[in-house]
This record gives structure tokens, sequence and C-alpha cells, in this order.
């Protein structure tokens, strides 16, 4: 982490250098946006599991038959030609769940990060802090999504990175950046891991209707004398067809050494394909299916013989009176070639699985100044 401090101080320092004498943009007063979120939900899963949390794999929306805050945020956002500033703070079930790992006051922080333009040009741009992931399609704010509930591709990559961002966007269709942080979704590194973790991604958007993604990550979620290392990458192409019918395709493959120093890897895998219509400007219905493939536990450990293989598939309907707000419900099942879904009485399992989950979600915003 040292490395990473002195490498974005540094090139803080340069930019500031080379731009502030250069560059009377520098001089604009810059935007304030102060924002919050929040989503409200009931599941209810016919499997009626006794834990607090139904499904160990899954960060959002996962209690049973409770009325729940899945994501409460409150932040705001500096943005300037010149710099940005981005502070989050969250409560919530996916907070809990998602940031168990993380001690004390950090599982609060939704975002924390600083970001400073490199070049006259303003496509140049060096954040560092606590970001949003480039690995998925999805958001943890559930109404920017196309389905309510998270894909399992989404729930079983990061949601969250900290370290450094190096981004750069020679044209309108071309975004590419490097990052390097202190792990898999970590804010604090695993103690004895000496190893950051680096990502890439390359995203290309042609037009208004095509989008295309490519992103990556290497690193050890293991201490060093442990370490294995990991090898994963994201691939997604989103295709708005018409005004009303778009299509998401998503693809994560990744590998993990079996051993230390040895040449075999696990590995898992999965496809997801979205479809969403909209009936008009308010209602909206979307279809998803998927299968994740991981039969060694590596990223969803089991227990089983067969790990968790599961299909699944999901059908919701949104009412959303204006993009800030939505109303939705969703039915979605689970199959798994193991039995991996818990039943109500704590000491049995089967291998499929049911749920119905509604959201009341509600985003606002308020600008203050110019950019």
């Amino acid at each position: 982490m040292r490395l990473i401090a002195l490498s974005v101080s540094f090139c803080l320092m340069v930019a500031v250098t080379n731009s502030y004498g250069q560059d009377s943009t520098w001089r604009k007063k810059p935007k304030v946006e102060i924002m919050g979120f929040a989503d409200m939900f009931y599941c209810y899963d016919f499997n009626e599991p006794s834990g607090s949390s139904r499904q160990p794999f899954l960060f959002n929306h996962n209690r049973h038959n409770k009325i729940n805050l899945n994501l409460g945020l409150a932040g705001f956002q500096v943005i300037h030609d010149k710099y940005r500033v981005n502070l989050g703070f969250q409560t919530g079930a996916y907070a809990i769940d998602n940031y168990a790992a993380e001690p004390g006051r950090l599982k609060t922080i939704f975002e924390a990060f600083v970001g400073l333009s490199l070049n006259k040009k303003n496509n140049l741009w060096l954040d560092a802090g606590i970001f949003p992931s480039h690995l998925g399609f999805e958001s943890a704010i559930s109404i920017e999504n196309p389905t309510l509930t998270r894909s399992l591709v989404a729930e079983s990559s990061p949601y969250f990175l900290t370290g450094a961002k190096l981004t750069f966007q020679p044209s309108d269709k071309w975004d590419l950046s490097l990052t390097i942080c202190n792990g898999w979704q970590r804010i604090k590194r695993l103690d004895g891991n000496s190893l950051p973790g680096f990502g890439s991604q390359i995203s290309f958007k042609p037009s208004d209707k095509l989008t295309f993604n490519w992103s990556t990550y290497i690193g050890s979620e293991f201490p060093d004398e442990l370490r294995r290392m990991r090898y994963f990458n994201n691939l997604y192409g989103i295709l708005n067809l018409t005004k009303k019918f778009n299509l998401t395709v998503g693809f994560d493959y990744g590998i993990e050494q079996v051993y230390t120093k040895r040449t075999d890897y696990h590995e898992w895998f999965s496809p997801v394909l979205i479809a969403q219509y909209a009936f008009s400007d308010r209602w909206k219905t979307t279809i998803r299916a998927e299968y994740y493939n991981d039969e060694s536990g590596v990223i969803i450990p089991t227990g089983t013989i067969n790990g968790f293989q599961t299909l699944g598939t999901s059908l919701n309907v949104d009412f959303i009176p204006d993009e800030n707000f939505a109303f939705r419900i969703e039915g979605r099942y689970f199959n798994s070639k193991d039995s991996v879904f818990e039943l109500k009485d704590n000491t049995t399992y089967t291998n499929s699985n049911f749920f119905v989950t509604f959201s009341i979600a509600r985003k606002f915003s308020k600008n203050f100044g110019e950019n």
C-alpha cells in the first residue's frame, strides 16, 4: 500500500505543478452534487431458511420474510474539469453482508476517492481511494440495473476496489483503464499478503446502441507463503436493439492455482443473458437466464461433490414513475446439481430454490454551483 500511496502522491504533485500554471480552467468553480439512495425490500423464500441471511452467496436482498433496507446511501460528488471527489456512506443488509470482512467503521464506506486530470485534454485521469469495481455491468444501486436482484456474475465478483486507477479516453468510443488495488473486493489488504491486485478494462462503444467490454483481474487471495494466483476475465455486451428492447450478454471466466507454485488450476465460469422490454415509459419487464459453474468451490464453496453448478432464471416487472423512483417485483428460481439450498429446519438441503422479491427504491440528487 505504501507503493500505491507514493505513486499516487508523485502523480498528483506532477499533474498539479504542470496544470495549475498552464491552464486557467483550474480557477473555474466546481459543481457539487449531493446524492442519496434508499432501497426497501421484502423477500419471501419458499424454502423458508432459518438463518438471518438466506444464501451465503447472495449479498443483495438477502433476507427472508422481513421488510428490510437493502442499501441506504448518502454522499456527495465534487465535479470539476480538473479534479473530482466522491464520498459516500452506507447502511443496510448489503453493507452488512458484503463488507463482513472489513473492520469497524470501514463497513460504512460505500466509496471515497479523489481523482485528478493529468493532461490538458482532460481525458487522462488518476483516481485513488475506494471506488466502484471495473468488473461487471451491474451496480450495487439497484435502480441502475435492468433486474431487481443482482446476477450471480455480479454477486461473485467485486463491487468495489481500493487502490489507484488510471483511466484514458482516447475518443468518445473508447475507455481504457489500469488498476492496482488491495485485493479482490477489499478495503484492508489481507494480513500476510504483500502482493497487490491488478486490473484492466477495455470498453468500446461504437454507437449509443452498442457497448462491448473486457475487464480482467490478476492477484492472490492468500498469504504470501500460501500464494495461489487468480486470473479472472469479465466480458459483456449491451445491445439497445430498439427504443423498447435491449439485450445484455455476459460471460465470466476465472482460474486459480490449486497449490502454491503449481501449474494446475481450478476454474469457474458463468454465462448470463438479460432481455428487457419497455411497454411504455413507466412499465418494463426483464427476463434473465444464467448459469454458474464453480465445481471446485473457489468463489462459492459448498462442500458438496459437484460444488456450485446452478442454473438460474428470473422475471421482473417494474413500474417507474420517473428515472429516480421504482416499484419492482421479481420472481427468481435456482436449480443446482447438488443440494445446496437450506430448508427451514437448518439441517437439510435441497437442489432448488424459488423466491419472490418486492422493492421500492428512490434516488435523489441536488446540484450546487457550475462545472
